[in-house]
């Protein structure tokens, strides 16, 4: 069975969903919000077909992506990441009050941090660049750990210091991913560290 690692699951655990029903993966999801947890698990819970498919852990540190939730010798096919966008809640406010703006007659007073989102899933300190620096830096330490190293990259203009990121800690690949739904840019980077085999419908990380 194929297994996936989703950092920052979120409170509608949308992506174990998914591959749960669709594709019969199993998944670890890890945020660092209680609440968020909660709310995954009563998903979980809701879904029959996700029995035995779902295991929902807590993060400690806002600060790490894998060390304190990825137990030791676990292997994953890969990790999948919506990173927070922002780097405080003073940002994600400003934000918010942007979109409002871009619709046409929209009030800007009042305006929530986002559309949807919890504080801890819009910002985190250093905003997605740190973040996704430190996922990098930390996948060295153990790139044993997955098969790929996957991201959502919301801003292009991260991409050049996210691949200096990447050249200093040497993966076997690098892949970027562009996606688009209406007026909305995004891409997905992608890493590895060795060469990838297919096994048992499982992909098992190979040193170079």
């Amino acid at each position: 069975m194929v297994k996936i690692l989703d950092v920052g699951v979120g409170a509608n655990c949308i992506y174990p969903i998914i591959g749960g029903h669709d594709y019969g993966w199993s998944f670890v999801g890890t945020d660092t919000d209680q609440t968020a947890l909660r709310h995954a698990k009563d998903m979980v819970r809701a879904n029959p077909a996700l029995a035995g498919r779902v295991v929902l852990r807590r993060q400690r540190s806002s600060l790490s992506a894998f060390r304190g939730v990825v137990e030791p010798g676990e292997r994953f096919a890969a990790c999948i990441c919506n990173p927070p966008f922002h780097a405080s809640a003073d940002e994600a406010g400003s934000g918010a009050q942007r979109k409002l703006r871009n619709l046409s007659g929209a009030p800007t007073s009042g305006a929530v941090l986002n559309f949807a989102g919890k504080n801890t899933e819009l910002w985190c300190p250093g905003g997605e660049l740190a973040f996704i620096r430190r996922m990098i830096a930390e996948s060295a330490q153990t790139p044993e750990t997955c098969g790929w190293f996957t991201t959502l990259v919301s801003k292009q203009a991260h991409l050049p210091a996210l691949e200096r990121a990447l050249q200093a800690v040497r993966p076997h690949a690098v892949k970027i991913l562009p996606m688009s739904q209406g007026q909305k840019q995004s891409r997905i980077l992608a890493w590895r560290f060795g060469a990838v085999e297919k096994k048992g419908g499982f992909y098992l990380h190979r040193k170079k």
